[in-house]
């Protein structure tokens, strides 16, 4: 099979060209940049094109599949050589599909948690030596690729992401996946610039519903009051199976979970967190794994890579660098770094990154996100406000929307370092909450403020 890739350089992207590469497929691809880590894992296989940019002679008629990149353009001039061609050209989701008809495809759902749950299943999985196909948003320890692809596993376990498919598909990517197996974690309004309104983004998760398999199985969070009422309304899966935040105890930093065979402790926390292993529990189930092999194997997970992830600590600090960036992902995230840590005081930083979060209409969703933390940053660029074509914002209208005490806004990085670096952290807790950098911060620098 010859395959190639428009925009190999992306994050989903590159993984899933190692991954037909690893499958024997002949593979190709061009991009107009390509950031680490892509560029180096590209290289190592023989992958990274020989010069950036776009080369429509690299599209011949004997290529058997052509994928499309996000960020591509509609207009771009391999795509446009391709569609002259009539080569098949399929979205990144699309092309998942096509690998996994004949197999039983488990689909993780949901505004937040997925990459999570997703991880936390296959962690399980992995512990026990399942061999399973899967593709996740987030490199996993044990794991080479965020892609896994063969022709003999039995199941396959995608990460649901409502977002577009590709520049010329329109269509949710969680859409093509026609699951067997499927969970809804929870949902709250995001990626604004698609989805305008609050009831069109919910409409987008009834769809994915709609388009289960017959005879299929729906994990959900009956905790979240709109997941609860599409599943109850669905008539695609035969089975369903709701989850709730397992009982547990919080005792010196340390959270214990209750199960069948008692008390155990274990390394991630906060409600959010134990409502996503609950679900996960279930799905591990469905794919084979009892109720005690899971309790044995998720004792060892520590979380997925930029998910509450631990980057440094000492007796009497921890510092935590997190994906969250939307208002439900904030609040969740700090209430529960701010439960497991009652006796520390709370540094929590937030970058507004995301065309959602910097949008003036939006902000106004993240009323009382930072309520948690004993003190608050809100950093964001002006200069993505302006990339991204969105009205300026302002200091006054961050404050208002976030109802934050004191809250501090600030726009300059060296200013922000600066700030970050000369805090005193005895007795804190610092959490880094962004789906970027803060305009160039440097996390191995902020790692050596502590002692390991």
């Amino acid at each position: 099979m010859r395959v190639h890739f428009i925009a190999i350089g992306g994050s989903a992207m590159h993984n899933l060209a190692l991954a037909l590469h690893h499958k024997g497929y002949r593979v190709s691809g061009s991009d107009d940049t390509i950031f680490e880590p892509s560029k180096s894992r590209l290289e190592r296989q023989g992958l990274l094109p020989e010069e950036y940019g776009w080369f429509p002679e690299k599209l011949t008629e004997d290529l058997d599949a052509v994928i499309l990149g996000m960020h591509a353009k509609p207009d771009n001039p391999e795509l446009l050589k391709a569609q002259e061609l009539g080569l098949k050209i399929y979205s990144y989701p699309e092309y998942l599909y096509e690998q996994s008809k004949e197999k039983t495809r488990v689909v993780i759902g949901g505004s937040h948690g997925k990459t999570t749950i997703t991880s936390m299943v296959l962690h399980v999985l992995h512990y026990h030596g399942h061999e399973v196909d899967y593709m996740v948003g987030a490199q996993l320890e044990g794991f080479d690729t965020m892609v896994h692809l063969t022709d003999e596993n039995e199941f396959i376990i995608l990460e649901g992401d409502e977002y577009l498919s590709s520049p010329i598909d329109r269509r949710p990517k969680f859409h093509l996946y026609k699951p067997n197996i499927a969970l809804i974690s929870g949902i709250a309004w995001d990626h604004i610039n698609v989805f305008p309104t609050w009831e069109n983004y919910v409409y987008q998760f009834e769809v994915f519903v709609d388009k289960m398999k017959n005879g299929s199985i729906l994990v959900y969070n009956e905790d979240d009051p709109t997941v609860k009422e599409i599943a109850e309304n669905a008539t695609q899966p035969t089975r369903k199976h709701p989850y709730t935040i397992p009982e547990h105890e919080i005792i010196d930093g340390i959270t214990y979970l209750e199960t069948p065979e008692g008390s155990m402790p274990v390394e991630v926390f906060g409600k959010h967190n134990l409502s996503n292993l609950a679900g996960a529990k279930w799905i591990c189930q469905h794919m084979g794994v009892d109720e005690e092999d899971f309790y044995e194997a998720i004792a060892s997970f520590k979380g997925a890579s930029k998910r509450l992830e631990k980057i440094a600590y000492d007796s009497d600090t921890v510092i935590f660098k997190d994906f969250a960036h939307s208002p439900s992902k904030v609040k969740a995230t700090t209430a529960a770094v701010k439960n497991q840590y009652q006796n520390r005081k709370l540094i929590a930083c937030l970058e507004l990154h995301t065309y959602s979060s910097l949008n003036p209409e939006f902000l106004k969703e993240y009323e009382g996100a930072l309520n948690q933390a004993d003190e608050a940053v809100v950093f964001y660029s002006p200069d993505a406000v302006a990339i991204k074509k969105l009205d300026p914002v302002s200091e006054s209208q961050i404050k208002d929307a976030f109802q934050h005490t004191d809250l501090i806004v600030m726009t300059d990085p060296k200013e922000f370092k600066n700030w970050l670096f000369q805090q005193g952290l005895e007795n804190k807790t610092v959490l880094l909450m962004s789906s970027g950098n803060y305009g160039g911060l440097d996390f191995d620098e902020v790692k050596n403020l502590i002692a390991k």
